[in-house]
C-alpha cells in the first residue's frame, strides 16, 4: 500500500511542477482520507477507494493550472461525486456529478466554494451545468481542464467540452479533494494530475438571462441569530445593535450573494444578516416590491415587519430546489421621503442569496 520516499518525491515534483502525468497511488501517504468510512480495494478492474461520505485531499498538491482527470463507478443512487480544486481555506472551485439527476438538466454542476458555501441554489442552469445520460455500472472518466479562470469539463473522453464555464474566483493556486457519493458512497480511481496540459479548446460559456431593474447593491450588517426575530416589539433594538459597513453587488445581472462579505460557518453564533437598501419617495405612495431570497425571509418597511417567507431546498415541494428568482413580492407603503427596506435573510446551505426590484421605480430614488 505505501509507497517509498523516493517514489513520494518524486510524485509531489509531478503534482507540484508537472513534468508529466503519473497515476496517483491510493495510500495514505499520498492522501489525506477524512470520510464516515473508506476502503482501498481492486475493484472492477481497478485499483480503487471507495469513498463514503467524505473526501480525500491530495496532501501538498498546489495547483493552478492543468489538467485532472480521475474515473468514477458509476451507480444509480443520490450523491455527489466530485472534485474541489484551487482551494483556499473556505473557498474553491467545485465540478460535482449528480447521478441520481442521469438525463436531466441538472446532471451535474459547476460551483464555487464560497467562505464554505456551495451557492447551487444561484448559478444553476445551462451555463452550469448539462444534460447527460450516465452509464449504470460501468467506470466513467472524468476530465477537467482549467487555465486562468477559465474550466472545461470532458466526460467519459469526450472530443468536445460538455461544458465551458468561467471560474469564479481569483486566479491562484490551490489544494485538490474529492468526494466520493455521500452516505451511500462510490468507487474512484486512476488519479491523474498534468500541470502542463492546459489547452482551453472551443470555449463558449452559457448565458444566462438577467433581470430587468434588479438591485443593483445591498448593505449589509453582521450576523445574528434568527430567533431574534421572533419578538415583533424588539426588532428596533435588533437593528440598532448591528454592524454596518459591508457591500454587496448584484452577480449576473441576477441576485447578490451574502457570502462573499459574510461567513455563516466561522464558530460565531448567527444565521441572518439584514440586507438594506433606501428608498427616496416623492409623496406617500404604494409601490410593488417584487423579490429573492435564500433560504427564509423577514421583510421589515421603515423597522416593521411586513413580510415573512421560506424559499428553501424542498419547502414548497419535495421537488422544490429553493433557486434564487422573483417568487415573492409585497406592496410598500412609502412615505413621503426617506424610505428604509430591510430584508433578514436566513441561511442553511445552498446558497445565500438576495435580489429584488420595484416593477415600477419611476420617481423613486434607491440607495
Amino acid at each position: 500500500m505505501f509507497k517509498s520516499t523516493i517514489s513520494f518525491v518524486f510524485l509531489l515534483f509531478y503534482v507540484t511542477v508537472g513534468l508529466g502525468q503519473e497515476t496517483i497511488p491510493l495510500d495514505t501517504v499520498h492522501w489525506d482520507i477524512n470520510a464516515r468510512s473508506y476502503v482501498l480495494e481492486p475493484f472492477k478492474g481497478n485499483d480503487a477507494i471507495y469513498l463514503q461520505a467524505g473526501r480525500m485531499t491530495l496532501k501538498d498538491a498546489s495547483f493552478l493550472n492543468g489538467t485532472i482527470e480521475y474515473d468514477i463507478y458509476m451507480k444509480e443512487t443520490r450523491g455527489f461525486p466530485g472534485v474541489y480544486f484551487r482551494v483556499n481555506g473556505t473557498n474553491a472551485e467545485h465540478f460535482y456529478i449528480r447521478p441520481h439527476q442521469s438525463g436531466n438538466p441538472d446532471a451535474n454542476q459547476a460551483v464555487p466554494l464560497t467562505k464554505g458555501i456551495s451557492p447551487w441554489q444561484f448559478y444553476f442552469g445551462p451555463k452550469y451545468s448539462f444534460v447527460y445520460d450516465y452509464p449504470v455500472d460501468e467506470w466513467m472518466h472524468v476530465k477537467i481542464v482549467v487555465h486562468e479562470d477559465k474550466a472545461q469539463v470532458y466526460l467519459d473522453h469526450a472530443e468536445k467540452p460538455n461544458l465551458s464555464w468561467q471560474l469564479f474566483h481569483e486566479v491562484k493556486a490551490g489544494g485538490l479533494s474529492f468526494t466520493g457519493g455521500g452516505a451511500s458512497g462510490m468507487h474512484l480511481a486512476n488519479f491523474k494530475i498534468n500541470n502542463e496540459a492546459y489547452e482551453i479548446k472551443d470555449f463558449k460559456p452559457g448565458e444566462r438571462e438577467s433581470i430587468e431593474g434588479a438591485i443593483a447593491q445591498w448593505e449589509v450588517s453582521d450576523k445574528f441569530e434568527e430567533q431574534l426575530l421572533d419578538e415583533p416589539n424588539d426588532l428596533q433594538s435588533l437593528i440598532d445593535g448591528r454592524k454596518w459597513g459591508e457591500k454587496i453587488v448584484l452577480e449576473e445581472g441576477v441576485a447578490a450573494n451574502i457570502s462573499r462579505k459574510v461567513e455563516l460557518r466561522d464558530n460565531t453564533p448567527g444565521n441572518t444578516v439584514f440586507a438594506k437598501i433606501s428608498i427616496t419617495a416623492k409623496r406617500d405612495q404604494i409601490r410593488l416590491f417584487e423579490f429573492g431570497y435564500s433560504d427564509r425571509v423577514v421583510v421589515l418597511l421603515n423597522g416593521q415587519p411586513i413580510y415573512k417567507g421560506t424559499n428553501g431546498f424542498r419547502t414548497r415541494d419535495y421537488r422544490y430546489l429553493g433557486t434564487i428568482g422573483l417568487f415573492d413580492a409585497v406592496y410598500l407603503n412609502l412615505k413621503k421621503g426617506k424610505n428604509t427596506l430591510l430584508l433578514a435573510v436566513s441561511e442553511n446551505f445552498g446558497g445565500w442569496l438576495v435580489t429584488g426590484r420595484f416593477a415600477n421605480a419611476q420617481g423613486l430614488k434607491i440607495e
